[in-house]
């Protein structure tokens, strides 16, 4: 089934490259040579494939950004070009002169292209501070509030690098948490990326009174042992609480497998030893166990991996799919916070969406 799937997929993407590259030799014009044309040809094709080339040749840099790109590039025109097609198709209806209406327009495209990548590459990084405050009706001993910091999807790899993990870093201590919280996907699939980077030294930098818990999500997997991986983000100077909770102050903090590890254990067993009376948080990268949540007593569930639908109008999927894709929701006494992330998935881009730190200001009042 994956497989029949996988290969209409690749049928409608090679479609619509084909839709794209023959929108572009149109609008070159005409008068080019066959081996133009071949080299338009074979350019066209590598650069549309990168991103799958570069994984089976043993992720190779080059390929994977030129890939990530692509993928920008792909997305935005599939959203402008059918606009203009619709556009000159309207006006070959009209008597409206026309002459030069298809250069014009093609350098519409570019000059949108460009504007759109623009805002997108500064959505994805620069981010925001995004700001929430919950109530917590629990006794939580020396504790009257607290500043939690979180920052989920930082995807920390290729093109999400140590520059925007030196910018995270400063950001965090900027806010002068608490207690840090990462609920899932620090990095894209590749710990070699991660440390050879040196981003497991520039984490290691951040500052907390209680400090850094972290959960893993759906990417943060890799052809290695997760044994590994847990030590190399330790390193980093956070806690991995893999179907575990663990104890801070008067407080009770649990992490989750991802819903895709089939070997997650129940939340009931993650917090049988937990005292239900005293406030407990939980990090889990898909928000969607909400319910099991608020039936365990959790009052504060932290999550990630929506993105926000990363680019438009993805959101609406994420919208139909998660009761909680972006931002806060109340569950009886049970707050939900999710975060589009800090990062990126694929192309280095976001559109409807913004890269974002969240900072929770959390009142114990019982």
């Amino acid at each position: 089934m994956y497989i029949f799937i996988g290969i209409i997929a690749l049928i409608i993407y090679g479609l619509l490259v084909y839709y794209i590259g023959r929108s572009v030799w149109s609008w070159m014009g005409p008068g080019k040579s066959a081996l133009f044309k071949t080299l338009y040809i074979i350019v066209l094709t590598v650069v549309s494939t990168s991103f799958i080339s570069g994984r089976f040749l043993g992720n190779l840099t080059v390929l994977n950004v030129i890939g990530a790109y692509w993928m920008a590039v792909f997305y935005v025109l599939i959203l402008v070009l059918p606009l203009l097609h619709l556009t000159m198709w309207v006006l070959r209806r009209t008597k409206l002169r026309r002459d030069g209406a298809g250069k014009r327009a093609g350098l519409l495209v570019l000059v949108l292209l460009l504007l759109l990548i623009g805002l997108g590459t500064f959505n994805a990084y620069s981010p925001t501070v995004r700001a929430y405050s919950v109530n917590i009706a629990k006794d939580a001993g020396a504790m009257d509030e607290l500043n939690i910091v979180m920052a989920s999807d930082m995807h920390f790899g290729l093109l999400s690098g140590k520059g925007h993990a030196k910018r995270m870093v400063e950001e965090i201590n900027a806010l002068k948490p608490d207690l840090v919280l990462f609920p899932g996907d620090m990095i894209d699939d590749d710990l070699d990326a991660y440390l050879g980077q040196g981003i497991d030294g520039i984490l290691s930098g951040i500052r907390s009174t209680y400090g850094v818990y972290a959960s893993l999500g759906n990417h943060d997997r890799f052809e290695g042992d997760i044994k590994e991986l847990i030590e190399a983000l330790e390193r980093s100077g956070m806690t991995v609480l893999y179907d575990e909770a663990a104890a801070v102050e008067d407080l009770m903090i649990a992490g989750r497998r991802d819903k895709q590890d089939t070997e997650r254990a129940p939340l009931s067993e993650i917090l049988k030893e937990a005292d239900k009376t005293r406030p407990i948080l939980l990090l889990d990268h898909q928000p969607n166990a909400l319910d099991e949540a608020k039936e365990q007593g959790v009052d504060l569930v932290v999550s990630g991996h929506t993105h926000r639908g990363q680019v438009f109008p993805a959101h609406l999927i994420t919208g139909a799919l998660f009761e909680n894709d972006w931002g806060y929701l109340k569950k009886g006494q049970m707050h939900s916070i999710v975060s589009s992330g800090y990062g990126f998935w694929g192309p280095p881009i976001r559109l409807g969406s913004r890269s974002e730190i969240v900072q929770i200001h959390v009142a114990f009042q019982p």
